[in-house]
């Protein structure tokens, strides 16, 4: 008789968030959405018209056996299943994500495929997990040989953008962005924080989380992923304004910015409620939201004062 199935405790979650414009002319409608994102026969799309067309797809499972990134070189060896998933927010901004949850230790010799397969999303490392070293080294990026699930999330990207349905053309520019983010586990009566939100180059951003034990890894996910929409949403913006100074490429742009973006902004809109006033955080410093009415004050203005030239050239 086969020995019963141990429950886990996770004390780490790490996981990585691609975002970037949807290669389309078009945005993809509330029917056409759900057939792009069917990345699995046998499991449904899922879609939310309110407050926004949100839809996400199924995750589908990478399995893994190799060693964890680390900051201070340890080798440890990791194997099990890492989830992905992709979504698309008003059929115009995608992300993918690619998440895992791993146990302070795990077995000394590695097991039977199939003990790994009944508990996806779950890496459990050969032996001792060095738990701070692993988050440091999640964050700052894994070497040769090292799970990488920046790779993870941007093959169901590539999957994605050869799908019939896109014509793979833009309404404008704009540059993808990175999200990595761990989230180490406290005990339940502690609350949730956010303890650190970094800027890096290439696009990269970094989220250091602490989360109660008892928060699923696919909340954390989608609060990251969150966090990640409205990243990009203010950083597209603001490079489409700083592009658009000069006076022949200004009106384009802008109108661009105010047909596609303007109206995404909704931040906490389907993150978990236990975790939703972690927002606070990045509203109070360096306060997202307030940016983001700035700049889209400014876009209303320079367009209202373009209309008001234009029409004065015109009864000229």
């Amino acid at each position: 008789m086969a020995s019963p199935i141990q429950p886990v405790r996770p004390v780490l979650v790490c996981g990585e968030v691609r975002t970037c414009l949807l290669p389309a002319l078009r945005a993809l409608d509330s029917r056409a959405a759900p057939q792009f994102l069917r990345l699995r026969a046998d499991e449904h799309v899922r879609v939310s018209e309110r407050p926004n067309l949100y839809v996400r797809s199924p995750e589908v499972l990478t399995g893994v056996d190799c060693g964890l990134p680390t900051s201070n070189g340890a080798k440890v060896r990791a194997v099990g299943t890492v989830a992905a998933r992709a979504a698309l927010t008003e059929g115009r901004v995608l992300q993918a994500t690619a998440y895992f949850s791993a146990p302070g230790s795990g077995p000394e010799a590695r097991r039977p495929w199939g003990q790994y397969l009944v508990r996806p999303g779950l890496v459990e490392p050969i032996g001792k997990l060095p738990e701070e070293a692993t988050a440091k080294g999640i964050l700052h990026g894994p070497g040769r040989d090292e799970l990488n699930l920046g790779m993870i999330a941007e093959a169901v990207l590539a999957q994605l953008r050869r799908h019939p349905l896109l014509d793979r053309r833009v309404p404008f520019k704009s540059s993808p962005t990175r999200l990595r983010w761990v989230a180490r586990h406290v005990p339940v009566a502690e609350e949730a924080s956010l303890e650190r939100f970094t800027l890096a180059e290439g696009g990269l951003r970094t989220v250091e989380l602490r989360l109660p034990a008892g928060v699923p890894a696919s909340a954390a996910a989608g609060l990251c992923e969150d966090l990640a929409l409205h990243d990009w949403l203010l950083t597209t913006v603001t490079h489409m304004l700083d592009g658009s100074r000069g006076p022949t490429s200004s009106v384009p742009a802008l109108g661009a910015a105010a047909e596609h973006l303007l109206h995404l902004w909704m931040p906490r809109a389907r993150v978990a409620l236990s975790l939703g006033r972690l927002w606070d955080a990045l509203e109070q410093t360096p306060g997202f939201t307030r940016q983001w009415q700035n700049l889209v004050q400014h876009i209303r203005d320079r367009l209202a004062v373009q209309a008001v030239s234009l029409s004065h050239q015109e009864t000229v």
